[in-house]
């Protein structure tokens, strides 16, 4: 593929909701530009862009792809990004990187809970966007009440320029409303045609609503236009396309996928109305302390972006890049903002789905792939040497579900640190977490899938098999009361024998307070040097667990008294004798199990907040208050037992019918309930 210019550059990205047809009209796109010969099939798992095997067996998008195809002497590279709540990681990386956001919206199922998700999205990262109302060809179809929703959920910046030719089974074309002519397919080839009579009126009513919507944005264009000087078709583009570029006009476009209807108009529409790299706003960077703008020059600085990793057990690491200024050559020598560490990019390619072209420039504004850097990861911004240059980080949906995984064998183990840190390379929206108080290894997730989709390619990937296990929840004990015992350790078998005594105090202490040891020893009677035996012993018999088993916290233990031998006394003669006292002690001072309690924030639409809340209570939960999002959506905050929501990613999304999204944060410790001690016991000893 030749080097493309900025100007002649579009950048992509096709989203929306799971199953309305994305990865259908990637191929069918790529099929009219000429770049396949043949069409593939989601069912079949021959597309270009799911090419992954976790996709073919899932039958959906699992992480984003990219595909470049010419058009009317333009490069486009489209991504197609994953339309499933869980792999929403992707989406956020690709509208890091995209000029146009193309969103596919079902025909008959209108806007979805996805949709919604990636259009609140692209409007806090100021995304243009574009409208693409799929599957027109199905029973039940309805592409007037899809507009109608898509106004309702998201603004009048919604502008249809096409409408349908015939509807469901009868559907067969677009009707143009900028240039008043028709277009009927037959297998997949349109023909342009008047408008058919009975469409005229309708399309000469939203015609002109389209034109005084476009002229009112351009003050000479209004003042002609109501002298009656109609403006051309191309300044109509040419002004709308101002209105996208500023995220303000939202066009839609209609057609099928499948069916091949529409497709060759939306590749014009991108053409004409998308912006370039050149024509959206410049990049803002920090260099040292100051921030400062870059424009897309090729002949300027050369700086890229890398928004996404593929972890090849073959090639190595590839890194997915946007050329954000300059011009990237095949030996460019970068540095990585973020490491200091140089990188040579010793070749450039473009990405068409899982195969490599290689390139000889890639100028500001496109988007490649470099294989092999060093240390550079997702998020990082490469640079010329001694310029240490950073954007801001992507903004990633937390992960909330966890699974603790083992390696199954020794072999596995042995392996298992290098394979998750390649595959959290791959997908930045996954954590890693080791749990030193349940001695647990935890992968977070968005959601079942996800982290299931991660551990199937730890095995396929890295050849590193695990086993999954419960969630521990990391409980913990104090005591409720104050109390105080004799803690005694005398062994005698010839020789030197071992003698200790000591009197301990217990106080418990104010919740996160944490421990405390005293020594108020006095006279001598535990010698000085024995003393920080004392207080090892009782933090090792702490760190053990108390009465239930589980570590304990926030107490102060006081050494007042004790006993010693000249010849027999020693260290470990004092550290046994502590832990001695502390047990009996502890046991006296009425133990309580602590569990963890977490802040969550949970925002669903209004339908659903008295559901949520109902369910907050039977987790013994409390609302603590409720706000209205900008969006009108419900934020419930409430305090939560941590034991109550392992699995909440999954029960809310039940719940809300998939709406429903939270996030969560420990927030303090609490006394539990003496009926569910027993319980908690159980699942420690799982």
């Amino acid at each position: 593929m030749k080097v493309f210019p900025p100007e002649k550059i579009r950048n992509v990205a096709l989203v929306g909701h799971s199953g309305s047809g994305k990865t259908s009209l990637a191929e069918a796109l790529l099929f009219h530009a000429g770049a396949i010969s043949r069409i593939g099939t989601v069912e079949a798992g021959n597309t270009v862009m799911d090419y992954d095997p976790e996709e073919h067996e899932r039958g959906t998008t699992i992480t984003m792809a990219l595909a470049p195809f010419e058009w009317q002497g333009h490069k486009i590279n489209l991504i197609d990004t994953p339309g499933y709540a869980d792999y929403a990681g992707e989406l956020h990386a690709a509208l890091r990187v995209t000029d146009l956001a193309i969103f596919v919206v079902d025909g008959v199922d209108g806007v979805e809970v996805q949709t919604e998700y990636a259009w609140r999205l692209a409007e806090e990262l100021s995304v243009p966007r574009m409208i693409f109302v799929n599957k027109l060809d199905k029973e039940r179809s309805s592409f007037t009440k899809t507009v109608a929703q898509l106004r309702d959920r998201f603004g009048a910046g919604i502008a249809p320029v096409e409408i349908p030719v015939g509807r469901e089974m009868d559907f067969r074309g677009v009707a143009d409303l900028f240039r008043d002519k028709a277009y009927v397919y037959n297998s997949g080839k349109p023909e342009v045609t008047d408008m058919p009579e009975e469409m005229m009126d309708r399309e000469q009513e939203l015609r002109d609503n389209l034109v005084e919507g476009i002229v009112i944005g351009d003050d000479d264009m209004l003042e002609r236009y109501l002298d009656g000087d109609a403006p051309s078709i191309e300044e109509l583009e040419h002004t709308m396309a101002i209105g996208v570029a500023a995220a303000t006009v939202f066009p839609v476009v209609c057609g099928s996928a499948t069916e091949k209807i529409g497709v060759d108009r939306l590749a014009d529409f991108i053409v004409a109305l998308a912006p370039s790299p050149a024509d959206r706003p410049p990049t803002i960077v920090t260099v040292g302390d100051q921030q400062v703008e870059i424009e897309a020059d090729p002949s300027g600085d050369p700086l890229a972006f890398v928004f996404k990793t593929l972890a090849d057990p073959y090639v190595g690491q590839i890194s997915l890049l946007k050329v954000l200024s300059g011009t990237l050559k095949p030996e460019t020598n970068l540095m990585s903002g973020r490491s200091g560490q140089n990188e040579r990019l010793a070749k450039i390619a473009t990405m068409f789905g899982n195969e490599t072209t290689l390139v000889d420039s890639a100028p500001a504004g496109d988007i490649v792939a470099v294989a092999k850097l060093i240390d550079t990861k997702t998020g990082d911004t490469l640079a010329p040497k001694g310029t240490p240059v950073t954007v801001a980080p992507i903004d990633w949906p937390e992960p909330v579900l966890a699974t603790a995984i083992v390696a199954r064998t020794q072999s596995d183990d042995d392996k298992l640190s290098t394979a998750l840190h390649r595959i959290l390379e791959e997908d930045a929206s996954l954590r890693l977490e080791r749990s030193r108080e349940t001695n647990q290894t935890l992968l977070f997730g968005l959601g079942e899938s996800h982290v299931q989709t991660a551990i199937d390619k730890l095995e396929r990937k890295f050849g590193v098999k695990v086993d999954q296990e419960k969630v521990k929840v990391p409980y913990r004990e104090t005591i409720s009361r104050s109390a105080d015992a004799e803690g005694r350790h005398k062994k005698q078998s010839g020789g030197s024998g071992q003698f200790g005594v000591c009197h301990l105090r217990l106080r418990p202490v104010n919740r996160g307070e944490g421990f405390t040891f005293v020594d108020k020893v006095k006279g001598g009677s535990i010698p000085k040097q024995y003393i920080p035996a004392v207080e090892k012993g009782v933090i090792e018999t702490m760190n053990q667990g108390g009465a239930h088993g589980f570590p304990v916290v926030d107490i102060e233990v006081t050494v007042d008294d004790g006993k010693y031998h000249s010849v027999d006394s020693s260290e470990i003669a004092f550290k046994l004798a502590a832990r001695a006292g502390f047990r009996t002690a502890f046991e006296q001072a009425a133990p309580i199990v602590l569990e963890p309690v977490s802040r969550v924030a949970i925002t669903v639409p209004s339908a659903y907040q008295g559901d949520v809340m109902g369910d907050i209570a039977s987790r013994r939960g409390a609302v603590q208050g409720t706000t209205t999002a900008d969006n009108g959506s419900q934020v419930v905050e409430a305090l939560i037992p941590s034991s109550e929501i392992i699995r909440y990613a999954i029960d809310l999304r039940s719940l809300t019918q998939g709406w429903g999204r939270y996030t969560t944060a420990f927030d303090h410790y609490q006394e539990l309930p003496s009926h569910l001690v027993a319980r908690a016991m159980a699942d420690a000893d799982d």
